[in-house]
């Protein structure tokens, strides 16, 4: 039998299961729960140690950059495709992340010789990417209506009018 974990951690393993039953596909919830009876410790266990396995592999494989990399792909990806196959959600939050994504992969492509001086910058670069996407905080559009949306717009012909540039003289 299992030992009896402290009300503090059996809380937070009530929430990752709770997790896990709302994605069983991602989770492999039934697999898990055959591996809980079996063996008497939670499936929540050895969820945690297969997302630590995976972690680590992708740490050996591709270092700090793929997993940066990744968690800038993977969900915006996973959400644009509902979005795109949704009527109800509104597509304009992942155009806006995947232009922002776009000029930061630019800009990171240009001046990339400067990541190596920036101490913990795939870190740092995940945890913005993450802010850029997050529903909290919404940092695609704000990064947009203030920084790249000014840059662009008077070049654009977007209100049916011909785009204008000034004469310098």
């Amino acid at each position: 039998m299992a030992p009896q974990l402290p009300p503090a951690v059996e809380k937070y393993v009530e929430q990752v299961d709770a997790y896990m039953q709302k994605h069983p596909t991602l989770s492999q919830y039934e697999k898990l729960k055959e591996v809980e009876e079996k063996t008497g410790y939670s499936k929540v266990f050895f969820f945690l140690a297969g997302v630590l396995v995976m972690f680590v592999l992708l740490l050996l494989v591709g270092g700090f950059k793929l997993i940066a990399d990744l968690s800038a792909f993977v969900y915006p990806a996973y959400m644009s495709f509902k979005a795109i196959d949704s009527k109800e959600m509104d597509d304009t939050q992942w155009l806006t992340y995947w232009v922002v994504f776009s000029a930061f992969s630019i800009i990171e492509q240009v001046a990339g010789f400067l990541t190596s001086f920036i101490p913990f910058y795939y870190f740092i670069k995940t945890a913005f990417m993450i802010w850029l996407y997050h529903p909290k905080f919404l940092g695609a559009q704000l990064i947009y209506k203030d920084a790249i949306r000014p840059l662009l717009m008077p070049y654009l012909n977007i209100s049916g009018t011909p785009a204008t540039t000034k004469k310098t003289t």
